[in-house]
């Protein structure tokens, strides 16, 4: 049976599951380590995606992430790449590094989020890495001692998952290590990294009081979420997936979606290659960066080249044209004739 396609979109978060070829071990010591974190650092500070967990084991990593500039696949193709070949060649070994392709889980952030940050943290301790809540506190490999504030991690959004905890900072740590602490107790959770049917409805007492109702529900084994998040992800991104398979088809490129856009303003093209401020002109920059970058799959590298700034300001656009005003429809009238 041929892979299904992974699930992706602006915000979506993932848990991401990656585990060494044949489960041996892809870090050997904390420089190992040390060098895995410092690539994930870099790329999801310049992808602006949202790292809210991570756990590093001997074998595998656990990551929750949200998407950001970049598709999660970007993100994780580069990090699994470039760490594989420095590992590679400090351990002069060959071969593949990993197993398989990486799992990853679309996940309803409203309902599973604080589960999943929980159950990811706890993994060192379940795995006895450490030996008590108290050594998990201040382990350096593992999200939980920047959210509880012994380590510092720029990179790691603890405010984003502390703010679900409490309004004060303090409040909110104390509530966060609690629920944490409550976690200990469930052990491994299979409805949290099982498969299909059974995590899509959250387990098997939620799966058979649906069935004994003779409620039929949708499962997905990419997706942790309820039937209506099921199947609004599916439909959204089949939706996706046709568009992508036309644009490919007919090949659009940078210059076609160029003169659409100053055409669309009522600009001078030559004018989008300025620096000019004016309302207008950045609108329309703002949403020809963000429609090159998320539709066209260009690099910000590659339309700053073209656009002559900065790949930073490329970077910056895109994020604002996420909450562009009318987006959709501007979307819509441009892409539907490439």
């Amino acid at each position: 049976m041929p892979r299904k396609a992974r699930i992706d979109a602006p915000g979506a978060l993932q848990h991401i599951i990656i585990r060494g070829i044949e489960r041996k071990a892809i870090f050997k010591d904390d420089s190992d380590r040390d060098n895995f974190l410092d690539r994930l650092s870099a790329l999801v500070s310049e992808s602006e995606t949202g790292c809210y967990g991570w756990a590093i084991m001997t074998n595998h990593v656990h990551l929750l992430l949200k998407t950001g500039l970049s598709p999660v696949t970007t993100v994780m193709r580069r990090l699994l790449t470039g760490y594989a070949v420095s590992f590679n060649r400090r351990h002069r070994r060959h071969g593949h590094l990993f197993q398989n392709r990486y799992k990853s889980f679309l996940c309803e952030e409203e309902v599973y989020l604080k589960e999943l940050v929980r159950y990811i943290h706890l993994n060192p301790l379940r795995a006895k890495i450490v030996k008590d809540l108290n050594e998990l506190k201040s382990y350096l490999y593992c999200g939980h001692s920047a959210l509880l504030g012994t380590v510092t991690n720029d990179w790691q959004d603890t405010e984003y998952v502390l703010n679900i905890f409490g309004t004060s900072l303090r409040a909110a740590r104390r509530a966060y290590g609690d629920f944490v602490a409550k976690g200990v107790a469930k052990g491994r959770r299979s409805d949290l990294v099982g498969g299909g049917l059974l995590r899509s409805v959250g387990g098997w007492f939620e799966l058979k009081e649906f069935r004994d109702s003779g409620i039929r529900v949708k499962g997905d084994e990419r997706i942790l979420g309820s039937s209506d998040f099921v199947e609004a992800v599916l439909k959204q991104s089949n939706e996706d997936l046709q568009e992508k398979y036309r644009l490919a088809a007919t090949g659009p490129n940078f210059e076609t979606l160029f003169r659409k856009v100053a055409r669309y303003y009522r600009i001078d093209p030559d004018d989008l290659k300025t620096a000019g401020k004016e309302s207008t002109l950045t609108k329309a920059r703002t949403v020809l960066c963000y429609l090159a970058v998320r539709k066209l799959q260009i690099s910000c590298a590659d339309v700053a080249r073209k656009l002559k700034i900065s790949p930073a300001t490329v970077s910056r656009a895109v994020s604002r044209g996420k909450s562009f005003p009318n987006l959709k429809q501007i979307q819509k009238e441009l892409i539907k004739s490439l």
